[in-house]
């Protein structure tokens, strides 16, 4: 099986979100701003600084109440390493 690409795990987080996530406010409009910056990072318009920390800061977050989300994050975080972003 392939790796998933960057555009497909970003995907999956939007899924997972669109469906109703239990995610609370605060975590929910952190998310949002983190794809945002790695949308504008893959645009080029963006340098992606700081990323993958607030990701996996949202992962560790997300791990009990949303493991699948949070497995998706760390996804999004490697996949952003190989990238060099």
């Amino acid at each position: 099986m392939s790796e998933p690409t960057l555009a497909e795990l970003l995907g999956r987080v939007h899924a997972h979100l669109a469906r109703g996530a239990a995610v609370e406010p605060e975590s929910r409009q952190l998310l949002g701003t983190v794809l945002q910056d790695i949308e504008r990072t893959l645009g080029g318009q963006g340098t992606g600084a700081a990323t993958a920390p607030r990701l996996e800061s949202l992962a560790v977050r997300f791990q009990a109440s949303h493991p699948a989300l949070a497995e998706t994050l760390r996804e999004v975080i490697d996949a952003l390493g190989k990238a060099g972003i």
